[in-house]
């Protein structure tokens, strides 16, 4: 009889062309995925990859099972969902997404709030800019930071939240020292490769040296606080920061809305319905703040 966990590791190694891609999306080592797929192909008694140096290519007979692996699948998110979506218990396992900074810096007390008031119901927080597969289970609630309704899938529920605004914000003592006369450079901190927008160009101060960049958002604010230039901040992480402040005459863009996004029958159990009500109420709390207008400016 075939294991769907091996079916699973499989899954993942196709999907993924590598070995490495498939560890990464299951949260495992290597050794695990090729013991698991070495498993499968002793089942079956047939090769399901050829090891290329781009990565790996399915046989023939990879190919063949990869369509039936498809199905298996398929039941098996429909299994999962019906019954899952019979359950109105408030218990078990809640797996909800969202982009790390909203966890971090916005929505942590919250969620804390929400599991002293639900000890029967274990949350497992996935801290991710990626857009978790809803459909295959992989987590029960989004929450997104979404420009455009339209792209959002048409199967999900869509809860509307508030609108997320963005500021440019730099030291506080930086600033000071600046207006003061300190030659030193400004350098533009940047977390992507867009640049500075135009609308941070507008403000009173501008950038004198080469970008300071990092993938990392949680540098990008040290980098600011320490005073090495100025960066673009969504409003409730820079309106917080007592070590921050908000350029002098620059606007405030819009820099999406914010969704809770369920899906089919998922979103009918108790304990995705107690989350979504309770987390949209706190959002709607936390809406002058995520518009930049909860607190004055120097």
């Amino acid at each position: 009889m075939i294991d769907w966990d091996d079916v699973r590791y499989f899954l993942a190694a196709a999907r993924g062309g590598s070995v490495r891609a498939a560890a990464k999306r299951l949260g495992v080592n290597h050794a695990t995925v090729l013991r698991r797929i070495a498993h499968l192909e002793e089942r079956l008694g047939a090769q399901m990859f050829e090891k290329l140096p781009s990565g790996y290519r399915l046989t023939a007979a990879g190919e063949e099972v990869l369509d039936l692996a498809h199905q298996m699948e398929a039941s098996s998110h429909l299994l999962e969902t019906r019954v899952f979506g019979r359950d109105q218990s408030a218990r078990g396992l809640l797996r909800v997404t969202l982009p790390p900074f909203l966890a971090t810096h916005l929505l942590m007390p919250d969620l804390a709030d929400f599991a002293r008031l639900h000890p029967d119901i274990e949350m497992e927080i996935l801290t991710s800019g990626e857009v978790a597969n809803l459909t295959n289970r992989e987590a029960d609630v989004a929450i997104r930071i979404v420009a455009d309704r339209k792209t959002l899938p048409l199967n999900l529920h869509a809860l509307k939240g508030p609108q997320l605004f963005s500021g440019v914000y730099m030291s506080r003592d930086r600033l000071v020292a600046l207006r003061a006369g300190t030659p030193d450079p400004i350098r533009w901190i940047v977390i992507d490769s867009h640049g500075i927008p135009d609308w941070a160009r507008d403000g009173e101060v501008h950038t004198t040296g080469a970008p300071f960049r990092t993938p990392d958002a949680e540098t990008q604010i040290i980098a600011a606080q320490q005073g090495i230039g100025m960066t673009k901040l969504p409003c409730f992480v820079g309106d917080t920061d007592p070590l921050l402040v908000r350029v002098p005459g620059t606007n405030l863009p819009m820099h999406g809305t914010l969704w809770l996004l369920t899906q089919g029958e998922t979103r009918k159990t108790k304990r995705v319905r107690l989350f979504t009500e309770f987390v949209s109420r706190r959002l709607a709390a936390h809406a002058p703040l995520l518009a930049g207008l909860s607190m004055s400016r120097d």
